[in-house]
């Protein structure tokens, strides 16, 4: 406690220097890590902003987007579909609200059957029109064709400026698209907003983070069956149905904040039905999360490949062997190797450890004679792997939960998987890694890093399995056949740093998605054996692996698909942008 007060007040003194001195300070390597040791340890850098702050960002972000609305509205008429599904107390409120927009040609009210629905059309304008379940036909052969319309649920408010961000919809190639929401009080105050990332199919299965502002250029969008029933749950529902069915669609994404919800969300229930579970549950099996509304979804698979773990070291016994034990007694999977890399160890009792591993029918030790170069080392021993998936592991892992192998090698055999990360933590119980944010730093870093292990992340994305960019290779599987298709860990340009970030995002133009799984779970004591990066010659090699990354993926560094453009790159704690 006493350490937390003193780095609160040089943390505050910190930021009354001006840049520029501070600037000149971060030329003395030893001395920054020092303050970023001290102030990790302190418990603060992970600090989530306090509400006071985050109403103030979030006022910045909606003058900002509304400034941008005004430029994208261009008069282009669309429908609404209100799906009511036992809400009809709050329907007043959202036709309220769509008799203020003039380009909507026809409200649907979407209604169960025996449901009893009382409106007041107010100076609605618009077409309404009451339907009952599978009433609206998304099939190609359907009756009648509705075109540009906009999904929401009695109690949402639209945005007075909808028509702009429709409008970008309609000049895109998407077929589906959704928008960012927010809350709103019966008075018109606006508050906790949901900033997504681009389209992420995987979080969908897990949160239903979709679940509002859901847009389609026409109810013939799909070559298969499709209906929007009151009967599913919920707008998510619905979208997952349509993503598991394998119907072929474009899924887009606009950052904008224009859908506004009055119905406050059940923090008990779950994000899919019950008939949703069921069809999911024909591909994965599925467990409800103890803590937070979401699903934990270990897939199918025919077949139990064998895995290549591969574990570069240079001596460290004593990692190395919590490491390796904690592998062999505790994971649940079994059919995996364990390829030990030695990187020129010259300690004897770390040579002695190896050469009784080397005799384990599950251990093979290699030998690699070449100064440390950490993509090298893992393209050497892949070539000498057995199994189908590669996982690199670091020698300062230790295995926390049983399971883990058995989620990542379930992900990882999905067909459009590419990649698959695990939650790491500090000794301290702290998030190490939970997924890497491109753009953090000018580079790239670890969502949610700090946090506390059971903290539900943003939008729960630090509970739920989700799609990143990247994920780190402190523990990491792939395809081999993924693996070899991009030529492995850059051994020229990245050396130490950013190599496997540099890798994943080689496979995610493979067409693959790149998962962090948040039910495999480890400790990671991060660089205890290679040290820290406090000397000159250290920080010289970072810059120049980071103007490498920097220049060979300047559009993803802009613009991360799998974090929203409206959340800061300035630290991990995903607060709102300051704009």
């Amino acid at each position: 406690m006493v350490k937390k007060y003193i780095m609160i007040g040089v943390k505050s003194m910190v930021g009354c220097i001006p840049e520029s001195i501070r600037n000149k300070v971060k030329r003395w390597p030893w001395l920054t890590s020092l303050y970023s040791r001290n102030l990790q340890k302190s418990g603060l850098s992970y600090g989530i902003p306090s509400k006071k702050k985050t109403a103030k960002l979030y006022e910045g972000l909606i003058s900002k987007q509304n400034m941008s609305l005004k430029g994208m509205t261009l008069g282009i008429p669309f429908n609404v579909v209100v799906v009511v599904n036992g809400n009809s107390s709050l329907l007043n409120f959202t036709l309220e609200y769509l008799a203020d927009i003039n380009t909507i040609e026809t409200v649907f009210l979407l209604v169960k059957g025996e449901e009893n629905v009382n409106y007041n059309l107010n100076n609605l304008t618009a077409n309404l029109e009451v339907v009952s379940e599978s009433s609206l036909d998304f099939s190609c052969d359907a009756e009648r064709e509705i075109n540009n319309f906009l999904v929401i649920n009695a109690g949402d408010a639209l945005h007075p400026l909808i028509e702009g961000a429709v409008s970008a919809f309609l000049n895109s190639s998407s077929s589906i698209g959704y928008f960012d929401s927010d809350s709103i009080t019966s008075s018109g105050k606006r508050h906790s907003p949901k900033l997504h990332s681009d389209w992420n199919p995987d979080l969908l299965l897990s949160t239903g983070y979709i679940n509002t502002g859901l847009w389609f250029r026409s109810n013939r969008v799909f070559a298969k069956q499709a209906r929007l029933e009151v009967s599913q749950t919920s707008i998510a529902d619905f979208l997952a149905s349509i993503y598991l069915d394998e119907l072929d669609m474009i899924v887009g994404h606009l950052p904008y904040v224009v859908v506004h919800s009055q119905a406050a969300a059940d923090k008990n229930s779950f994000p899919l039905g019950p008939t949703t579970i069921n069809k999911v549950a024909k591909y994965a099996k599925v467990t409800k999360h103890a803590q937070y509304p979401i699903l934990k979804l270990l897939w199918h698979t025919e077949t139990s490949p064998l895995v290549s773990l591969i574990i570069p070291t240079r001596n460290s016994r004593q990692l190395v062997k919590v490491c390796v034990e904690s592998i062999l007694t505790k994971t649940t999977y079994r059919n995996f190797e364990i390829l030990l890399v030695d990187n020129q160890s010259d300690e004897q009792e770390s040579l002695d450890y190896f050469n009784e591993l080397n005799k384990h029918p599950q251990i093979k030790v290699l030998k690699y004679d070449q100064k440390f170069n950490y993509s090298a080392i893992n393209n050497f021993a892949v070539t000498h792997a057995s199994g189908e998936i590669i996982g690199l592991i670091n020698n300062d892992i230790e295995v926390i939960e049983p399971e883990w192998l058995s989620y990542m090698v379930n992900q990882v055999n999905r067909k459009e998987i590419g990649c698959v990360g695990a939650k790491l933590l500090y000794p301290d119980g702290r998030i190490q890694h939970a997924g890497v944010v491109m753009g953090y730093g000018g580079g790239a870093g670890h969502a949610h890093k700090y946090f506390p292990r059971e903290h539900s992340g943003y939008l729960n994305r630090l509970a739920a399995t989700n799609c990143f960019s990247a994920v780190t290779a402190a523990c990491l599987l792939v395809k081999k056949s993924d693996y070899l298709a991009v030529n492995g860990l850059d051994e020229i340009n990245l050396e130490v740093a950013f190599n496997d970030v540099d890798f994943c995002l080689k496979v995610l133009s493979l067409g693959r998605r790149n998962l962090y799984c948040a039910e495999a779970i480890l400790f990671h004591y991060e660089s205890v054996s290679r040290g820290f990066d406090d000397t000159v010659e250290k920080r010289d090699r970072f810059e120049k692996e980071l103007n490498y990354l920097q220049k060979n993926w300047a559009s993803i560094i802009e613009h991360d698909p799998a974090y929203s453009p409206n959340l800061t790159l300035r630290r991990e704690n995903f607060s709102i942008k300051e704009c």
